[in-house]
């Protein structure tokens, strides 16, 4: 072979290589420092919301398992703020070998078309690892309420100015009232506060005619007596609240949300990487002592791994994406 031709050959090969890592992207089964995890490093574990919520409690029991499993330290570091995006930006900023995870929910899908100029890219800087698992969305008003039956609400709505709360502009009690408007015609008033804690607390003091809460901020209410649950945004009913009906039976199936959870990675991170986190976890996931915990936060277990997860989110995020757009949603 002439000094020509294995130029061409070798700039063809480097060529290629640069197509497959981008700007640094791993080769296909790459394995960054060949060990994962490697001995002696902590895996970070980014709670982008504050300790104690039910986003926090699903990490800690998943990081729990999986530092006895892997028999390494796995740290959950809570970076709260921007609506998830302050360790969100910081996971996809992260050195990408694996070590630093990042925990999201349905709010990381919204946020990508909510906040176009975002330091950071939801679908090219990070990528999916696993879905944990899934809680509906619980369409609740106080207990001295007239408003008895989501058959009710569907009529108020629309011959009275109603007023509903959330826990902020462009988190999914938000978003399940404006899709709730859309596929009703109504115009509820939208009220957002800073957390779900006071606006259901505004709830049951009739400062408010509704809540389309996420379902364990409301739960423990529906079951004291203190407020009515009229629907669950979803197509089976939960076992916490087996008497009430859900939008697929009461005429309005389309009004089907989940508020999910589950983990990503820094883009770059190695395929094997990915592959050796998303089977562990799908594992700890459906072991009977998680699948209990979550059942009794709320939420149904709803293990993912990283090919099942990719199309979920993708969909998710189109999906929310389309509903801002159409409802006018903004950040402010």
């Amino acid at each position: 072979m002439d000094e020509q031709t294995l130029n061409m050959r070798r700039r063809r090969m480097l060529g290629m290589t640069l197509a497959l890592t981008g700007a640094g992207m791993p080769l296909p089964g790459w394995s960054q420092g060949g060990e994962f995890p490697k001995p002696g490093t902590p895996i970070r574990y980014v709670v982008p919301f504050p300790p104690g919520g039910l986003t926090d409690v699903m990490a800690r029991a998943v990081g729990q398992q999986l530092g006895e499993r892997w028999k390494t330290t796995v740290v959950v570091d809570n970076r709260a703020g921007g609506g998830g995006q302050i360790g969100a930006d910081t996971v996809a900023k992260a050195p990408a070998d694996g070590h630093t995870l990042l925990a999201i929910t349905l709010t990381h899908a919204v946020n990508y078309s909510l906040f176009p100029g975002a330091s950071y890219n939801f679908v090219q800087d990070l990528r999916p690892v696993a879905l944990l698992a899934a809680s509906p969305m619980l369409v609740v008003v106080a207990a001295s309420s007239q408003i008895k039956s989501f058959k009710d609400l569907m009529e108020a709505s629309k011959g009275r100015q109603l007023n509903g709360g959330s826990s902020g502009n462009g988190t999914p009690p938000h978003l399940t009232l404006a899709l709730f408007n859309q596929l009703n015609k109504s115009a509820i008033q939208h009220v957002p506060y800073k957390g779900g804690t006071p606006c259901i607390q505004d709830l049951m003091g009739n400062q408010l005619d509704v809540v389309f809460s996420n379902f364990p901020e409301s739960v423990a209410h529906v079951k004291s007596g203190k407020l009515r649950a009229l629907a669950l945004c979803s197509a089976a009913r939960n076992a916490l609240v087996p008497d009430v009906p859900t939008t697929a039976e009461l005429g309005l199936a389309e009004l089907q949300v989940e508020n999910w959870t589950g983990i990503m990675a820094p883009a770059r991170t190695a395929d094997a990487v990915v592959d050796k986190l998303s089977a562990e976890v799908v594992r700890i996931m459906r072991t009977a002592d998680i699948e209990e915990r979550a059942r009794t936060q709320g939420f149904r277990v709803d293990a993912r791994d990283a090919q099942a997860f990719a199309p979920y989110l993708k969909a998710e995020v189109e999906r929310w994406g389309r509903l801002v757009k159409t409802a006018n949603i903004t950040s402010l």
